[in-house]
């Protein structure tokens, strides 16, 4: 029996799989696969979502106005330009239902966030990519392929699961080259991370431009994955079509309450920053002396190539001793592995699995 046919591209959409967190027989995996903040949020954020939880019978604020509003103090930005959702993802979703359509073409750089090609062809256009250069995305590329048909592009910034970035100047280059019908999405989910004399999140070109808008997430160094918190800044008339087209009450409760008291908890956010900060050289360090490529990142984890060994033979050994990091063969990285920067713990339950590895597998001399 024929039954309903989905909208055109539906079916090329290869879904989305994200890092594993369970490990059969084992309690409790080191879960270093999706770039999470290994010390979890911050105290007065889980005080704050669990006393949400009285309040369960009521709709939320369909406008996030509180929400809203202490992100505008935060970061010294207009809350009207904000708009805010169930995660970045859904921002990511609602710009491409927005922007984008049949016979458009959203653009993205080679080895960029999986999520842009599946929004794209969500609502029915094209994804398109354009080559790195040294796995970091690349003006002149991505200029290249921008054509009538081209309706927006997704630059995360820095870049996952890369861990590089482009500085002010060439994301400057890039918005100088762009039609203003085009729009240029930053995707900023690990901004907080980065300290680079040449890096902005892109919040200035909001004001100046009508074609930015920069995204953010609360999953990152504010540890709030499961709660799916996210915004974007915007300039007014795309704040605009975002708030037409957004469900009512996109975003629960407890995870608004959540995000205020994590913006307001500092000492939280500088105890994150400051361990990564310490260990991801650390990590990077140890591996790059076991003879691994470790690629640069700004980000909380690393990239790391494990040529001449198969990538994926290293990462189920470490998996079987309950520690989980991400396989790249779908990124088109099938040598590498990505790696979150976890506790101490963790990274030196990671770093001795390594080792053990490779003593299984050194040659050994015959008899």
């Amino acid at each position: 029996m024929a039954g309903p046919i989905p909208q055109p591209g539906i079916l090329g959409i290869s879904p989305y799989v994200g890092g594993e967190s369970k490990v059969p027989g084992i309690a409790k995996p080191a879960r270093l696969a999706s770039n999470e903040n290994p010390l979890g949020p911050s105290p007065r954020a889980a005080e704050a979502y669990a006393r949400a939880a009285a309040e369960l019978h009521r709709y939320p604020d369909g406008g996030a106005l509180a929400l809203r509003t202490a992100i505008g103090a935060h970061h010294g930005l207009d809350p009207a330009r904000i708009v805010c959702g169930t995660g970045s993802d859904e921002i990511f979703a609602l710009l491409a239902q927005c922007y984008a359509g049949e016979g458009d073409e959203v653009l993205y750089s080679r080895h960029g966030f999986l999520a842009y090609p599946i929004v794209a062809r969500s609502a029915g256009a094209t994804p398109v990519t354009a080559a790195e250069t040294n796995l970091t995305a690349d003006v002149d590329a991505l200029l290249a392929k921008v054509g009538p048909r081209t309706k927006m592009i997704f630059l995360a910034n820095p870049n996952n699961p890369t861990g590089s970035y482009l500085p002010k100047g060439e994301i400057q280059r890039l918005l100088d080259g762009l039609p203003e019908t085009v729009l240029l999405v930053l995707d900023a989910a690990y901004a907080e991370y980065v300290d680079r004399d040449d890096y902005i999140a892109g919040h200035e070109w909001v004001h100046d431009r009508p074609n930015v808008v920069v995204t953010h997430t609360f999953s990152k160094i504010y540890a709030l994955g499961s709660a799916r918190l996210g915004w974007a800044y915007c300039p007014p008339a795309v704040a605009d079509v975002l708030n037409r087209v957004r469900q009512p009450f996109n975003v629960n409760a407890p995870a608004m309450e959540a995000g205020i008291a994590a913006l307001a908890d500092a000492e939280h956010f500088a105890v994150s920053k400051a361990h990564n900060d310490r260990w991801r050289p650390w990590l990077a360090e140890r591996l790059t002396k076991l003879g691994f490529n470790v690629h640069p990142s700004v980000g909380n984890f690393l990239l790391v190539s494990f040529t001449p060994h198969d990538a994926e033979e290293v990462r189920l050994f470490l998996k079987s001793r309950g520690v989980l990091i991400r396989q790249m063969g779908s990124y088109g990285l099938p040598d590498c592995l990505r790696i979150t920067i976890g506790t101490e713990d963790e990274l030196a339950q990671l770093v001795s699995g390594i080792e053990a590895f490779l003593f299984q597998n050194e040659p050994r001399g015959g008899q």
